[in-house]
């Protein structure tokens, strides 16, 4: 996207700024025990929050366009579906900490969860996280609620075989993005972070 001009911001969740880092580090951390899921829950809800007004907000009110690793939709499915906190609780968190702000399009790597699982463990001298560790259950909870998602909302959550290569997976989000941006008459820029 920047090599055809647009300014993006490349961010993430937890994270994408100090105290969603710091969060990040505990939430996901392996040595720290469990970890009640509604005390998971908010700990994700206050990284949000946070990482959307110092990061995101201003990144989409100066005419970025703002490409981020997991966002609302995340705490729709692993909350949601892998620790099974009601959906009306997790929206109004979600909108608490956005202020309403929603994905114009989330693109959704599907793979069974076997292939998931081998792909987390598989990270050279990494180990697996507190979220990674989870058992086949959890996560075919997390998956058939993101599956779920993309049914209901077909025009933003766009469904891309996660077993396609890199390459391919990234041109068929490029093109769609481009293609979304344009339709919306949103112009590259230039500028990048």
């Amino acid at each position: 996207m920047r090599a055809t001009g647009y300014a993006v911001l490349v961010t993430r969740e937890p994270g994408g700024v100090p105290l969603g880092e710091r969060i990040r580090d505990l939430v996901l951390s392996p040595d720290g025990g469990p970890i009640h899921p509604t005390a998971e829950l908010l700990l994700f809800i206050a990284a949000r929050a946070q990482h959307v007004s110092e990061r995101i907000r201003p990144a989409l009110d100066a005419g970025q366009v703002v490409v981020c690793d997991r966002f609302t939709d995340a705490t729709l499915a692993y909350q949601g579906g892998g620790r099974a906190v009601p959906r009306d609780l997790l929206e109004r968190l979600n909108e608490a900490a956005t202020g309403g702000l929603r994905p114009d399009r989330t693109y959704l790597l599907d793979v069974d969860v076997a292939t998931g699982v081998a792909r987390a463990g598989g990270r050279a001298g990494q180990k697996r996280d507190r979220i990674e560790s989870e058992d086949t259950e959890f996560f075919e909870s997390v998956r058939r609620r993101y599956l779920e998602l993309a049914a209901e909302d077909p025009e933003r959550i766009v469904l891309l075989r996660g077993t396609d290569s890199r390459e391919d997976l990234a041109r068929q989000m490029l093109v769609d993005a481009l293609t979304l941006l344009r339709s919306r008459d949103i112009q590259p820029s230039r500028t990048s972070t």
